[in-house]
Protein backbone atom coordinates (compact mmCIF):
# COMPACT_ATOMS: atom_id res chain seq x y z
CA UNK A 1 0.00 0.00 0.00
CA UNK A 2 1.20 3.38 -0.99
CA UNK A 3 2.55 5.76 1.41
CA UNK A 4 -0.14 8.19 2.29
CA UNK A 5 0.80 11.53 -0.10
CA UNK A 6 3.23 9.22 -1.96
CA UNK A 7 1.08 10.68 -5.09
CA UNK A 8 1.39 14.24 -4.35
CA UNK A 9 5.09 13.69 -3.15
CA UNK A 10 5.82 12.66 -7.12
CA UNK A 11 4.29 15.59 -8.64
CA UNK A 12 6.23 17.72 -5.93
CA UNK A 13 9.24 16.41 -6.91
CA UNK A 14 8.48 16.55 -10.77
CA UNK A 15 11.54 19.06 -12.33
CA UNK A 16 12.78 19.89 -9.10
CA UNK A 17 16.74 19.31 -9.01
CA UNK A 18 19.41 20.71 -6.15
CA UNK A 19 22.83 20.31 -8.84
CA UNK A 20 25.67 19.34 -6.48
CA UNK A 21 29.16 19.11 -8.03
CA UNK A 22 31.78 16.96 -7.39
CA UNK A 23 34.56 15.76 -8.97
CA UNK A 24 37.14 13.10 -8.50
CA UNK A 25 39.66 10.81 -10.03
CA UNK A 26 37.05 9.07 -12.91
CA UNK A 27 34.36 8.63 -9.99
CA UNK A 28 32.06 10.70 -7.59
CA UNK A 29 34.14 12.11 -4.53
CA UNK A 30 32.93 12.32 -0.81
CA UNK A 31 36.39 13.66 0.37
CA UNK A 32 38.42 16.75 -0.26
CA UNK A 33 41.22 14.41 -0.93
CA UNK A 34 43.41 15.98 -4.18
CA UNK A 35 43.87 13.46 -7.08
CA UNK A 36 46.50 14.14 -9.90
CA UNK A 37 43.78 13.12 -12.32
CA UNK A 38 41.45 16.24 -13.76
CA UNK A 39 38.48 15.24 -14.86
CA UNK A 40 35.02 16.88 -15.78
CA UNK A 41 32.49 17.84 -12.85
CA UNK A 42 29.40 15.54 -11.75
CA UNK A 43 26.55 16.88 -11.22
CA UNK A 44 24.33 14.72 -8.29
CA UNK A 45 20.34 15.73 -8.92
CA UNK A 46 19.19 16.72 -5.25
CA UNK A 47 15.79 15.40 -6.81
CA UNK A 48 17.09 11.84 -4.93
CA UNK A 49 17.88 13.12 -1.66
CA UNK A 50 14.29 15.46 -1.55
CA UNK A 51 12.20 12.01 -2.55
CA UNK A 52 14.02 10.45 0.57
CA UNK A 53 13.71 12.98 2.75
CA UNK A 54 10.01 13.10 1.88
CA UNK A 55 9.60 8.96 1.95
CA UNK A 56 11.34 9.09 5.43
CA UNK A 57 9.21 11.90 6.69
CA UNK A 58 5.64 9.83 5.58
CA UNK A 59 7.08 6.69 7.50
CA UNK A 60 7.69 8.69 10.43
CA UNK A 61 4.13 10.58 10.05
CA UNK A 62 2.89 6.74 9.07
CA UNK A 63 4.12 5.85 12.85
CA UNK A 64 3.35 8.64 14.81
CA UNK A 65 -0.44 8.41 13.27
CA UNK A 66 -0.60 4.28 13.86
CA UNK A 67 0.19 4.90 17.65
CA UNK A 68 -3.19 6.66 17.92
CA UNK A 69 -2.14 10.22 17.97
CA UNK A 70 -3.14 13.17 16.34
CA UNK A 71 -2.31 13.78 12.65
CA UNK A 72 0.62 16.57 12.23
CA UNK A 73 -1.28 19.93 11.07
CA UNK A 74 0.56 22.98 10.00
CA UNK A 75 -1.14 26.63 10.42
CA UNK A 76 0.41 29.05 8.04
CA UNK A 77 -0.60 32.72 8.32
CA UNK A 78 -0.07 34.74 5.29
CA UNK A 79 -0.67 38.51 4.89
CA UNK A 80 -0.92 40.31 1.65
CA UNK A 81 -0.54 39.50 -1.58
CA UNK A 82 3.12 39.14 -2.27
CA UNK A 83 3.54 37.32 -5.21
CA UNK A 84 6.70 34.99 -3.49
CA UNK A 85 5.14 35.24 -0.68
CA UNK A 86 2.30 33.19 -1.97
CA UNK A 87 4.49 31.02 -3.84
CA UNK A 88 6.51 29.63 -0.60
CA UNK A 89 3.05 28.78 0.87
CA UNK A 90 1.78 27.24 -1.98
CA UNK A 91 4.84 25.24 -1.94
CA UNK A 92 4.59 24.36 1.66
CA UNK A 93 0.95 23.00 1.40
CA UNK A 94 1.74 20.63 -1.06
CA UNK A 95 4.79 19.51 0.69
CA UNK A 96 2.69 18.78 3.67
CA UNK A 97 0.18 17.19 1.89
CA UNK A 98 2.90 15.09 0.35
CA UNK A 99 3.98 13.58 3.79
CA UNK A 100 0.73 13.10 5.73
CA UNK A 101 0.36 16.29 6.92
CA UNK A 102 -2.65 18.02 7.34
CA UNK A 103 -2.41 22.08 6.33
CA UNK A 104 -4.60 25.38 6.55
CA UNK A 105 -3.87 28.50 5.08
CA UNK A 106 -5.09 32.06 7.32
CA UNK A 107 -5.50 34.54 4.84
CA UNK A 108 -5.35 38.40 5.99
CA UNK A 109 -4.99 41.59 3.71
CA UNK A 110 -2.09 43.77 3.71
CA UNK A 111 -3.15 46.18 6.23
CA UNK A 112 -4.51 43.69 9.07
CA UNK A 113 -3.07 45.21 12.00
CA UNK A 114 -0.08 43.96 14.98
CA UNK A 115 -2.91 43.20 17.10
CA UNK A 116 -4.79 41.11 15.32
CA UNK A 117 -2.01 39.28 13.94
CA UNK A 118 -0.89 38.41 17.74
CA UNK A 119 -4.82 37.63 18.72
CA UNK A 120 -4.51 34.67 16.01
CA UNK A 121 -1.16 33.50 16.99
CA UNK A 122 -2.10 33.22 20.71
CA UNK A 123 -5.38 30.97 19.67
CA UNK A 124 -3.27 28.73 17.36
CA UNK A 125 -0.95 28.29 20.36
CA UNK A 126 -3.82 27.46 22.54
CA UNK A 127 -5.46 24.88 19.86
CA UNK A 128 -4.44 21.49 20.64
CA UNK A 129 -4.93 20.49 17.02
CA UNK A 130 -2.23 22.44 15.66
CA UNK A 131 0.97 21.47 15.80
CA UNK A 132 2.99 23.94 13.71
CA UNK A 133 2.56 28.05 13.31
CA UNK A 134 4.57 29.70 10.64
CA UNK A 135 3.76 33.42 9.59
CA UNK A 136 4.74 33.85 6.36
CA UNK A 137 7.54 36.78 5.97
CA UNK A 138 7.97 39.96 5.10
CA UNK A 139 5.39 41.09 6.58
CA UNK A 140 3.60 44.74 6.02
CA UNK A 141 6.01 47.54 7.12
CA UNK A 142 3.64 48.39 9.85
CA UNK A 143 3.88 44.96 11.65
CA UNK A 144 7.04 44.44 13.62
CA UNK A 145 8.16 40.93 12.31
CA UNK A 146 9.78 40.29 15.83
CA UNK A 147 7.25 40.99 18.09
CA UNK A 148 5.09 38.21 15.95
CA UNK A 149 7.23 35.78 15.74
CA UNK A 150 7.90 36.01 19.91
CA UNK A 151 4.12 36.29 19.80
CA UNK A 152 4.07 32.26 18.77
CA UNK A 153 4.81 29.40 21.43
CA UNK A 154 8.81 28.29 21.20
CA UNK A 155 6.97 24.70 21.04
CA UNK A 156 4.95 25.12 17.69
CA UNK A 157 7.80 28.25 16.25
CA UNK A 158 8.54 26.25 13.04
CA UNK A 159 10.26 29.02 11.77
CA UNK A 160 12.74 29.11 14.38
CA UNK A 161 12.69 32.87 14.98
CA UNK A 162 11.10 32.64 18.54
CA UNK A 163 13.68 34.15 20.72
CA UNK A 164 13.76 31.35 23.11
CA UNK A 165 14.55 28.86 20.12
CA UNK A 166 17.46 31.16 18.71
CA UNK A 167 18.86 31.34 22.68
CA UNK A 168 19.19 27.57 22.99
CA UNK A 169 20.70 27.11 19.31
CA UNK A 170 23.16 29.32 20.12
CA UNK A 171 23.95 27.50 23.32
CA UNK A 172 23.96 23.96 21.72
CA UNK A 173 20.79 23.01 23.07
CA UNK A 174 17.92 21.11 21.09
CA UNK A 175 15.36 23.56 19.66
CA UNK A 176 13.43 24.44 16.34
CA UNK A 177 15.88 25.53 13.66
CA UNK A 178 15.30 27.46 11.08
CA UNK A 179 14.72 25.61 7.78
CA UNK A 180 17.13 27.23 5.43
CA UNK A 181 19.74 26.83 7.70
CA UNK A 182 18.87 23.21 8.74
CA UNK A 183 18.24 22.51 5.29
CA UNK A 184 22.10 23.75 4.59
CA UNK A 185 23.26 21.62 7.90
CA UNK A 186 21.13 17.96 6.40
CA UNK A 187 22.31 18.16 3.24
CA UNK A 188 26.51 18.76 4.84
CA UNK A 189 25.86 15.42 6.34
CA UNK A 190 24.07 13.78 3.71
CA UNK A 191 26.32 13.94 1.51
CA UNK A 192 29.30 13.19 3.42
CA UNK A 193 30.92 17.02 3.26
CA UNK A 194 33.08 16.83 6.20
CA UNK A 195 33.41 20.18 8.43
CA UNK A 196 35.82 18.77 11.43
CA UNK A 197 38.01 20.83 11.71
CA UNK A 198 37.50 22.43 8.52
CA UNK A 199 37.38 26.28 7.11
CA UNK A 200 34.11 27.43 6.31
CA UNK A 201 33.12 30.78 5.39
CA UNK A 202 29.85 32.23 5.75
CA UNK A 203 28.82 35.02 3.29
CA UNK A 204 25.67 36.95 4.67
CA UNK A 205 24.68 37.39 8.26
CA UNK A 206 21.25 37.12 8.87
CA UNK A 207 19.87 36.46 11.70
CA UNK A 208 17.08 33.65 9.80
CA UNK A 209 20.03 32.47 7.71
CA UNK A 210 23.71 33.05 8.22
CA UNK A 211 23.52 33.37 11.79
CA UNK A 212 21.87 30.01 12.75
CA UNK A 213 23.55 27.95 9.65
CA UNK A 214 27.30 29.74 11.40
CA UNK A 215 26.00 28.12 14.80
CA UNK A 216 25.35 25.02 13.22
CA UNK A 217 28.93 24.57 11.70
CA UNK A 218 31.26 25.90 14.42
CA UNK A 219 29.18 24.17 17.39
CA UNK A 220 31.35 21.04 19.25
CA UNK A 221 30.07 18.00 17.74
CA UNK A 222 29.75 16.39 21.43
CA UNK A 223 26.86 18.63 22.82
CA UNK A 224 23.58 18.41 23.63
CA UNK A 225 22.72 19.07 19.91
CA UNK A 226 25.66 18.30 17.77
CA UNK A 227 27.61 20.87 15.73
CA UNK A 228 30.19 20.43 13.01
CA UNK A 229 33.47 21.87 15.09
CA UNK A 230 34.54 23.80 12.50
CA UNK A 231 36.24 27.07 12.42
CA UNK A 232 33.58 29.36 10.76
CA UNK A 233 34.03 32.75 9.45
CA UNK A 234 31.24 35.60 9.03
CA UNK A 235 31.76 37.98 6.25
CA UNK A 236 28.76 40.01 5.05
CA UNK A 237 28.10 42.62 1.78
CA UNK A 238 30.16 44.90 3.67
CA UNK A 239 33.19 43.20 3.59
CA UNK A 240 35.57 44.79 1.34
CA UNK A 241 36.49 42.42 -1.55
CA UNK A 242 39.75 42.11 -1.19
CA UNK A 243 38.93 40.66 2.46
CA UNK A 244 36.31 38.60 1.15
CA UNK A 245 38.73 36.87 -1.51
CA UNK A 246 41.22 36.27 0.89
CA UNK A 247 38.40 34.52 3.20
CA UNK A 248 37.28 32.67 0.81
CA UNK A 249 40.29 31.36 -1.25
CA UNK A 250 41.07 29.62 2.29
CA UNK A 251 38.04 28.14 3.30
CA UNK A 252 37.11 24.68 2.35
CA UNK A 253 33.46 25.12 2.54
CA UNK A 254 31.70 28.30 1.23
CA UNK A 255 28.13 29.22 1.96
CA UNK A 256 26.43 32.03 0.92
CA UNK A 257 23.64 33.89 1.66
CA UNK A 258 23.77 37.71 0.79
CA UNK A 259 21.20 38.27 -1.51
CA UNK A 260 24.04 39.65 -4.08
CA UNK A 261 23.87 37.93 -7.98
CA UNK A 262 27.26 36.99 -8.69
CA UNK A 263 29.13 38.04 -5.45
CA UNK A 264 31.37 34.96 -5.48
CA UNK A 265 33.37 34.45 -8.58
CA UNK A 266 35.53 31.39 -9.92
CA UNK A 267 39.11 33.06 -8.89
CA UNK A 268 37.82 33.42 -5.20
CA UNK A 269 37.25 29.67 -4.67
CA UNK A 270 40.35 27.21 -3.50
CA UNK A 271 40.64 23.78 -5.93
CA UNK A 272 38.50 21.14 -3.83
CA UNK A 273 36.50 23.97 -1.87
CA UNK A 274 32.71 22.70 -1.16
CA UNK A 275 30.43 26.14 -2.51
CA UNK A 276 26.84 26.12 -1.69
CA UNK A 277 24.87 28.96 -2.87
CA UNK A 278 21.94 29.56 -0.82
CA UNK A 279 21.45 32.97 -2.03
CA UNK A 280 18.12 33.92 -4.14
CA UNK A 281 17.89 36.74 -6.65
CA UNK A 282 15.97 37.88 -9.58
CA UNK A 283 17.48 39.70 -12.42
CA UNK A 284 16.89 40.71 -16.35
CA UNK A 285 17.87 38.27 -18.33
CA UNK A 286 19.15 40.37 -21.42
CA UNK A 287 18.67 37.77 -23.94
CA UNK A 288 15.37 36.89 -23.49
CA UNK A 289 13.76 40.15 -22.13
CA UNK A 290 12.56 38.30 -19.18
CA UNK A 291 13.28 37.58 -15.40
CA UNK A 292 15.05 35.34 -14.50
CA UNK A 293 15.98 33.76 -10.78
CA UNK A 294 19.69 33.27 -9.69
CA UNK A 295 22.11 33.00 -6.87
CA UNK A 296 24.92 34.68 -5.09
CA UNK A 297 27.78 32.76 -7.37
CA UNK A 298 28.67 33.22 -10.79
CA UNK A 299 28.12 29.54 -11.75
CA UNK A 300 28.03 30.61 -15.57
CA UNK A 301 31.63 31.68 -15.21
CA UNK A 302 32.35 28.38 -13.00
CA UNK A 303 31.39 26.22 -15.76
CA UNK A 304 33.46 27.49 -18.05
CA UNK A 305 36.53 26.15 -16.05
CA UNK A 306 34.86 22.64 -15.13
CA UNK A 307 37.20 20.83 -16.87
CA UNK A 308 39.98 22.24 -15.20
CA UNK A 309 39.51 23.09 -11.88
CA UNK A 310 37.82 20.78 -9.04
CA UNK A 311 35.07 22.38 -7.39
CA UNK A 312 31.56 21.44 -5.57
CA UNK A 313 29.11 23.54 -5.75
CA UNK A 314 25.30 23.10 -4.65
CA UNK A 315 22.49 25.63 -5.97
CA UNK A 316 19.97 25.28 -3.10
CA UNK A 317 17.94 28.54 -5.40
CA UNK A 318 17.15 26.08 -7.91
CA UNK A 319 14.43 24.15 -5.31
CA UNK A 320 13.52 25.01 -2.15
CA UNK A 321 12.35 21.42 -1.82
CA UNK A 322 14.98 20.26 0.82
CA UNK A 323 13.97 23.61 3.17
CA UNK A 324 10.23 23.14 2.75
CA UNK A 325 10.48 19.49 3.29
CA UNK A 326 12.94 20.43 6.58
CA UNK A 327 9.67 22.67 7.33
CA UNK A 328 7.10 19.30 7.54
CA UNK A 329 9.60 17.41 9.76
CA UNK A 330 9.51 20.22 12.40
CA UNK A 331 5.96 19.93 12.15
CA UNK A 332 6.41 16.30 13.38
CA UNK A 333 8.89 17.12 15.85
CA UNK A 334 6.40 19.46 17.58
CA UNK A 335 3.70 16.77 17.62
CA UNK A 336 5.93 14.56 19.35
CA UNK A 337 7.44 17.54 21.39
CA UNK A 338 3.97 18.16 21.69
CA UNK A 339 3.02 14.52 22.81
CA UNK A 340 6.14 13.84 25.14
CA UNK A 341 5.00 17.03 27.35
CA UNK A 342 1.62 15.87 28.23
CA UNK A 343 3.18 12.29 29.07
CA UNK A 344 1.54 10.54 26.05
CA UNK A 345 4.98 8.73 25.45
CA UNK A 346 8.45 8.81 26.10
CA UNK A 347 10.46 9.72 22.91
CA UNK A 348 11.43 12.69 22.84
CA UNK A 349 12.75 13.97 19.28
CA UNK A 350 14.85 16.83 17.67
CA UNK A 351 16.69 16.91 14.23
Amino acid sequence: MAAPGAAGGRALLRGLSLSVWRVGAGSVSRSFRSSAVRCEATVISGTEMARQICKEICHEVESWVSLGNRKPHLSIILVGDNPASHTYVRNKIKAATAVGIGSEVILKPKDVSQEELLDITEQLNMDSRVSGILVQLPLPDHIDERTVCNGIAPGKDVDGFHIVNVGRLCLDQHSMIPATACAVWEIIKRTGIETFGKNVVVVGRSKNVGMPITMLLHTDGDHERPGGDATVTITHRYTPEEQLKIHTQLADIIIVAAGIPKMITSDMVKEGAAVIDVGINHIHDPVTGRTKLVGDVDFEEWRRFRHVFRWQWLEMWRTRMVPVLIVMKLVLQSSVYSGWKAGLHTKKIWI
